[in-house]
């Protein structure tokens, strides 16, 4: 165990560590190597930091820590997706999961709360209801242990909890990740899912750059009341104004991302007002069949409705791809791999 008065170096933003480190006499460039080691080579003890000299090492030994995790159960499907679950130090539990893509690239599902507040009726992880925040480490950190099992090509955070939710946090982790000494990611290789916290979508694009994607899931506020109670308070109309107001790169696209579950949402009618709801905006569509898991009381729909509905806004030249549902054989719906295990 780490010394209480010690700071996890990983919570620092790249400021924040030149500042401590200008705060004690150090160069500049000193933040930058730090960084490299810690992020591009994975470092976790400040001995390994050959090109720094043993004074400052000692010196960073004594104000902080580097945090290193190793997942307490991995789960890994025929399809190669790894579902993670990490104990963090007050004994909560978070996962991450990686997912195969074509060409090698893989893609991350990261978390950035314990639990979720936001009580979707079809997600699993809000009703463990919210437990707490992440800390910047803690999301960071799932990167940095992922990445021991090979090369990252995308980050998205669409774990567990409502990223907008740990506001300050998310924005912080992501700059580190965003560090080009460091792990290297670009905006464009990171995408935020929220469920439509209006005013902190603003926010957000105000503060940073990153891919968004907004779980919609619905085309009337009379279901998505049911599905997200979030809709109560940012209502289709006001949420679809935001995607509309927020400003996009010259290329990006708003990710929209639509749950199929087996006759709610699912019939040509619902796929109408979905390109009613898009007209005029730069949009993609992610269509994703719902994942059973045990105790749900949403089915999957047949492969012939997700068929169609794709292929209705694909007819009206809107980009919808059919994401395959990945780990069928695992638990890798968010909260499925946690669910089992808390119940032990």
């Amino acid at each position: 165990m780490n010394d209480k008065h010690l700071i996890d170096i990983k919570n620092l933003s790249f400021s924040e560590l030149t500042a401590m480190l200008t705060g004690l006499g150090k160069e500049l460039f000193r933040a930058k190597q730090i960084v490299k080691w810690i992020y591009a080579r994975g470092v976790v003890s400040f001995d390994e930091m050959t090109d720094i000299s043993k004074s400052l090492r000692e010196d960073l030994k004594q104000r902080f820590f580097i945090s290193d995790w190793t997942p307490e159960v991995v789960e890994t499907s025929s399809d190669g997706t790894r579902k993670y679950l990490y104990r963090l130090s007050d004994q909560e539990t978070v996962e991450s999961v990686r997912i195969p893509m074509d060409g090698g690239k893989d893609t991350l599902c990261i978390s950035t709360q314990v639990g979720c507040a936001m009580q979707c009726r079809f997600c699993l992880t809000g009703t463990f209801g919210l437990t707490r925040n992440l800390e910047v480490s803690e999301i960071v950190n799932q990167v940095c242990a992922s990445l021991k099992d090979g090369p990252l090509h995308n980050i998205v955070l669409m774990g567990m909890g409502e990223p907008l939710h740990n506001l300050d946090n998310v924005i912080k982790a992501l700059e580190i990740l965003y560090l080009d000494d460091g792990c290297g990611y670009g905006a464009r290789r990171v995408t935020l899912s929220t469920s439509g916290l209006v005013p902190q979508m603003f926010e957000l694009a105000k503060r940073i750059k990153v891919g968004l994607a907004v779980s919609l899931n619905a085309t009337t506020d009379e279901l998505r009341d049911q599905l997200m109670p979030i809709n109560k308070k940012y209502p289709l109309a006001e949420l679809m104004k935001a995607c509309r107001e927020i400003p996009l790169e010259p290329r990006q696209r708003i990710t929209f991302e639509y749950i199929l579950i087996g006759g709610v949402n699912d019939t040509r009618t619902d796929a109408k007002r979905l390109v009613k709801l898009l007209h005029g905006l730069r949009a993609k569509v992610n269509l994703i069949s719902f994942n059973e898991h045990p105790g749900s009381e949403f089915k999957r729909p047949t492969a012939i409705a997700v068929e169609e509905f794709q292929r209705y806004l694909l007819d009206r030249e809107i980009v919808a791809i059919k994401r395959a549902s990945k780990g069928q054989d695992i638990s890798a719906a968010c909260g499925q791999l946690k669910g089992k295990l808390d119940k032990h």
